[in-house]
């Protein structure tokens, strides 16, 4: 995961038809689960101006730069504890076994509901054969992307992030995306988001953490940062990924630069670790031509 700004984009659809039921035959991190609508890549960070070339609409591929997402798991049950497997294939098929370690980890695995109300960001096993495995349980039944964000090892070797749908089977309820709002509750924390996307122009994103109408100045450090930021565009799911800006602290404000590939409604996910847990706040923003911002108006 580097400073300059890269989004992976692909039209995604959903594998299945849903009617009352979506039938198809703890190593986990932050888990958002939110069971109403709620009032409340693809990298950037560093501070950097970011932004400047117009990128494609979207970024989910499977397939990119001679590398390949082969999710072993394409379905599972809901509410069911299951072991989620992949590879990483390379342009010869083979199972890719060295990695860039970024932010302490060789890759990165987010799993988000189509829907967007169910988000987790995982951190799998790799074998030695390259085969990588976490256990996971999904709440909901319904479609559900899988994205694998990592760098291979190779020389010259881009960041990359490739996506791949997987399916829950179980009673499917539909559920609306959550109101687009400048303040999230977890745990007893309010986040407050300041600011918001504009499409292809780099803007600061700032969130402000207290607890109990504190400040939270004690954040502590999570894979290497004080706060981890991801976006995804309600549709096809189009994914940034992003850090905070040179010079952020131990909060309680947090800062971002981000680009929007375009205009539409984005779902972003705020991962902060505090007293030795990691939380994850989340956010319902609106951005384009003429309104930008969380609260569906403007930028704050």
């Amino acid at each position: 995961m580097h400073a300059g700004l890269k989004i992976s984009a692909f039209a995604a659809a959903l594998a299945a038809t849903f009617g009352t039921a979506y039938g198809v035959g703890k190593g986990i991190d932050p888990v958002v689960t939110e069971s109403a609508p709620a009032s409340h890549g693809s990298h950037e960070g560093g501070g950097e101006e970011a932004g400047h070339e117009e990128s494609p609409a979207g970024g989910l591929q499977i397939s990119e730069g001679g590398y390949t997402l082969d999710l072993r798991t394409p379905s599972v049950t809901a509410g069911q504890r299951a072991q989620l497997r992949f590879a990483i294939r390379d342009a010869a098929g083979r199972a890719v076994t060295a990695y860039q370690r970024e932010h302490d980890k060789e890759l990165h695995l987010i799993v988000a509901s189509r829907d967007l109300v169910t988000y987790r960001h995982l951190h799998p096993t790799r074998a030695a054969d390259g085969t990588w495995s976490i256990p996971v349980s999904l709440p909901r039944a319904g479609g559900y992307r899988v994205f694998a964000d990592f760098t291979p090892a190779k020389k010259g070797a881009e960041n990359l992030v490739l996506g791949a749908d997987l399916a829950a089977s179980g009673a499917y309820a539909p559920q609306k995306l959550p109101a687009p709002s400048g303040t999230a509750i977890v745990d007893g924390y309010k986040v407050e988001l300041t600011g918001g996307l504009t499409p292809n122009t780099a803007t600061e994103l700032k969130l402000k953490v207290t607890r109990a109408g504190r400040p939270v100045t004690d954040l502590q450090p999570y894979l290497g940062a004080y706060g981890h930021l991801v976006a995804l565009r309600s549709g096809d799911l189009a994914y940034l990924h992003v850090h905070p800006n040179a010079g952020t602290g131990s909060g309680p404000d947090v800062s971002f630069t981000a680009t929007a590939p375009s205009g539409g409604t984005y779902r972003l996910f705020l991962d902060f670790k505090h007293e030795g847990q990691v939380r994850t706040a989340a956010f319902t923003v609106t951005t384009g031509a003429g309104h930008a911002g969380a609260d569906g108006g403007h930028g704050h």
